[in-house]
């Protein structure tokens, strides 16, 4: 099953030098998930050959126009190509006003249901789950409510070993296996032994996206060993009383909260518009956490089971 994130803009406040605002799709199996919505988000989409039709869930972690201005356009976007299935969005108080009161103005009304999950910024909270996945907001420390997200896959079911397996199993039997019992005859005793025909399942795979925040390592527990954790980088550290001021934060603050919660990979973004090189952001994420990139537009990246 696929578990990859595109990046579809990376500017902070202005779009600038080809960067555009915030907006990325994590794609988990046939699930398409926009993870904040900037201006010029259904542009980028395109560009990158990105069905909209197929988004389910859009993630919106909070109410500065970077994040969330491309939404009203994209959801009209959406009704005039005949979009009828529904979509949830998950975002901060006033969110939902805001675009009902567009819709109000506009006079326009969705030939598919939109379903507004009001979200709680500043706690650790499950959010949602189906088959796959559960969704967690993580608490962020901006100038206003602001969360990130955790996406994981939930544990996986055990393989089984095709070669091992007794022809006598039935459909239930071999679900069991999967789910990593034993079979037993009439009388309780063991028929099939789970570990004689049955392998470890596959890992589950885990994304963080920690938007706009000053540095904060009390999130640390909740994104500890993550696969891949996408971190804000407004500013080079010579310019730490400027992002503390915003409630920004440096690369070399958000490689450090790499390192401390032991992640695999960082990906760094969100960067201010004074930077047309990004190279020196990188180099200074990497002297701490190496396995650091650049949220650049366009790149995909995939994480294997």
């Amino acid at each position: 099953m696929d578990f990859e994130l595109k990046i579809l803009g990376s500017s902070s406040a202005t779009p600038s030098y080809n960067r555009n605002h915030t907006a990325q799709i994590l794609t988990i199996g046939n699930q398409l998930n926009l993870i904040d919505c900037g201006e010029g988000t259904q542009m980028q989409l395109m560009r990158y050959k990105v069905k909209h039709q197929r988004i389910c869930n859009i993630f919106i972690s909070h109410l500065h126009g970077d994040h969330f201005f491309g939404l009203f356009g994209l959801l009209s976007t959406m009704h005039l190509q005949q979009r009828t299935s529904p979509l949830t969005i998950f975002g901060p108080p006033g969110l939902a006003d805001i675009l009902t009161l567009q819709f109000k103005y506009s006079n326009t009304h969705y030939n598919f249901k939109l379903d507004f999950q009001e979200l709680d910024t500043s706690v650790y909270q499950q959010i949602f789950e189906d088959k796959y996945i559960t969704v967690h907001t993580l608490p962020m420390q901006h100038r206003v409510s602001c969360c990130g997200f955790l996406f994981r896959e939930k544990p996986k079911l055990r393989h089984l070993v095709k070669t091992l397996l007794p022809e006598f199993l039935t459909p239930p039997q071999l679900i069991s296996l999967k789910n990593g019992e034993d079979i037993l005859d009439e009388d309780g005793n063991i028929l099939v032994k789970n570990e004689d025909v049955t392998s470890e399942p596959s890992r589950s795979r885990s994304y963080a996206y920690c938007s706009d925040t000053r540095y904060k390592e009390d999130i640390i527990p909740y994104i500890k060993g993550v696969d891949l954790l996408y971190h804000e980088a407004t500013f080079l550290n010579n310019m730490l009383e400027r992002a503390v001021y915003t409630f920004h934060s440096t690369a070399k603050q958000a490689a450090t909260l790499a390192l401390k919660a032991e992640v695999k990979r960082l990906l760094i973004g969100h960067f201010s518009a004074r930077y047309k090189d990004l190279n020196p952001l990188l180099d200074e994420a990497k002297a701490v956490f190496d396995n650091t990139h650049l949220a650049l537009e366009g790149k995909t990246i995939g994480i294997l089971e």
